[in-house]
């Protein structure tokens, strides 16, 4: 294996330094779970029997306490597409526990909302602090004692960081993520989005959004974009955490059943009473998260991870930043296109390749840690495709060359020689830039702005013909201690218009712009936010902002006096409805964007 890239060995030092006193403090705490926190030889035997009484038929085995009995934390719904082929889930996993000579659970369920129905309404506010209340469901379900191991069933956006983070606070327990795959591919992303620009604009109705949404979204698994979700799925294979390239098997196929039989079967090798005791808190370490960094950079992955990884690090005793990033950024070339960074979809990218080839390059490139711990085999052997061999599941080593070179690179001929992530900073404070799918000439973007304080307010304004200028459009008031932090998905399209028009556009916001950021240049997750008196409240319509993503600046143009001088902006009330006063408490005390965007850790001492 190559030499590891001194740029990536730099910043993983760099974070293992960071780190190593809450890094100590957190692999004591789990040490001392593993020897004398809460399990099942020490439940009195009422406590067991509580326990068992739900599952008659694997009582006596659970009783003798011979073998791993695991805890299922599901988050089926069948609202949610990803989520919904979880239903059958845990019946199979008992069958496939039983083969395994253990015994499984299902310890919990997690809410998992989808973004892609709340976006643009109230409920999109509950986004960000529903990674919260995973975490803390997670946490509730394992905390009976009952499980020498647990596999969590779980996807999308704030889904899988949420039970990330409350799984680690149970790092001595081996764990093992499962996927459920994307659904098959619908309309090209191409079609789907000209139609949303057509809406935007007035030239199609809402029967004709309607269609072409569900020939876009149109059955079980995944949406098919490269946003967060599937994003999600690529970081956890770079830390080694599903059994290899289980990612993107679509729902319904022999291939996903075997492979989520395979991840049963191994979960029951890697626990504490066995040779190859595997905790989850000891394979999520400095270097994989490392790990997930890069292979989010290389996939031109969801900046929403900008907030996930830095929290889930922190659940580990880690601490990452955004310079991390940009440092990891600069030398980690841009391997993959896929919507809204090109015109594939992930089962195109699957088809090329996938993450089991991305991985191999990385690791040819001596751009991943090899040698993390992961719950199954060695790094390398994320690197080789899983396939179906009559009824027999394997694993094989992937041709040279990317199956299309449009959608797949290799690491010696990649798409960019570096990531595309950057950061900004200035007057107007300290944002993140995806770049990854932005036209080069539009990295500069320097022109008046117009204020606004949520995106409602945008699309009035775009309908209006107050927009169709250069402008760069700035909503405040976004991020997570104001209201929870939304994504502003919604201005994709408006804001598209106005670029295909020609103008000069850009976004500045301290709230998110999510997976789907895509060719409008977006300023995002701006600290301090407005609400904590950041520069951005002291904006006013007709400020001469510029961004430069090649310089890293983003700052407003304004006098130096005038703007010392100038008193920020009034936040408007909070909002109510939709539940939103029931989070209250989670946005009074939350930590910044770059610190995790979460009240529990920043509450927790973290």
């Amino acid at each position: 294996m190559p030499n590891l890239h001194p740029q990536v060995a730099a910043v993983t030092d760099r974070i293992i330094n960071r780190s190593r006193e809450k890094r100590a403090a957190y692999l004591a705490l789990i040490a001392s779970e593993r020897e004398g926190g809460v399990d099942r030889p020490r439940l009195g035997c009422a406590n067991l029997a509580h326990g068992y009484a739900g599952t008659e038929e694997q009582r006596d085995d659970m009783r003798r306490g011979q073998s791993m009995n695991i805890g299922i934390v599901t988050a089926y719904n069948d609202m949610l597409s990803a989520h919904a082929p979880y239903y059958r889930y845990p019946e199979q996993m008992k069958v496939w526990a039983r083969e395994a000579g253990v015994t499984a659970q299902v310890a919990g369920g997690v809410p998992a909302m989808c973004d892609g129905v709340t976006q643009g309404f109230a409920g999109m506010e509950l986004s960000l602090f529903s990674r919260d209340t995973i975490a803390l469901s997670t946490a509730i379900a394992l905390s009976h004692g009952m499980f020498e191991g647990a596999a969590l069933l779980g996807i999308c956006d704030k889904i899988v960081p949420g039970l990330l983070m409350g799984a680690l606070r149970f790092g001595h327990l081996p764990m093992v993520l499962i996927p459920g795959g994307p659904m098959r591919s619908g309309i090209s992303n191409k079609e789907k989005a000209a139609v949303r620009e057509r809406f935007a604009e007035g030239k199609a109705d809402r029967e004709e959004l309607l269609d072409s949404e569900i020939a876009a979204y149109h059955g079980k698994g995944t949406c098919t974009f490269y946003g967060t979700a599937n994003s999600n799925q690529m970081m956890v294979e770079a830390m080694g955490l599903h059994v290899p390239a289980a990612a993107f098997a679509n729902p319904g196929t022999k291939l996903r059943q075997e492979l989520t039989r395979a991840a049963v079967h191994r979960l029951a090798k890697i626990g504490w009473d066995g040779g190859d005791y595997r905790p989850i808190g000891r394979c999520v370490d400095e270097k994989a998260i490392v790990n997930a960094a890069i292979a989010l950079l290389a996939t031109g992955g969801s900046t929403n991870h900008l907030i996930h990884l830095p929290a889930i690090a922190r659940c580990a005793g880690i601490v990452i930043d955004w310079e991390d990033f940009d440092r990891l950024s600069s030398v980690v070339p841009l391997l993959a296109r896929v919507y809204p960074n090109g015109a594939a979809d992930v089962n195109g990218f699957e088809d090329a390749g996938g993450t089991a080839y991305t991985i191999r390059e990385l690791l040819k490139g001596g751009l991943l840690h090899g040698d993390i711990l992961t719950v199954a085999g060695e790094m390398a052997d994320y690197g080789r495709k899983p396939d179906m061999d009559g009824d027999t599941l394997v694993w094989r080593d992937l041709p040279e060359a990317s199956g299309d070179d449009t959608i797949l690179r290799p690491v010696d001929t990649p798409f960019s020689a570096e990531g595309g992530f950057r950061i900004l900073s200035g007057n107007l404070g300290r944002a993140c830039i995806k770049v990854s799918a932005v036209e080069r000439d539009r990295w500069i973007i320097e022109a008046p702005c117009r204020v606004f304080s949520d995106q409602q307010q945008v699309q009035d304004a775009f309908k209006a013909g107050e927009l169709d200028r250069d402008v760069i459009v700035v909503v405040r008031f976004q991020g997570p201690r104001a209201n929870g932090m939304p994504e502003l998905h919604k201005l994709t399209p408006p804001l598209g218009v106005l670029q295909n028009r020609g103008h000069r556009v850009a976004l500045v916001t301290d709230g998110r712009m999510s997976g789907a950021s895509g060719k409008v240049p977006a300023a995002i997750h701006l600290s301090p936010e407005a609400l904590a008196d950041g520069p951005i409240a002291k904006l006013r319509d007709g400020d001469v902002v510029r961004l430069d993503a090649d310089a890293g600046v983003l700052e407003a143009l304004v006098d130096a006096a005038e703007w010392a001088a100038r008193t920020p902006a009034e936040a408007p009330p909070p909002a109510m409805g939709t539940g939103r006063e029931l989070f209250a408490l989670m946005r009074q005390g939350c930590s910044t964007a770059e610190e995790g965007g979460s009240a529990m850790l920043a509450a927790g001492g973290f």
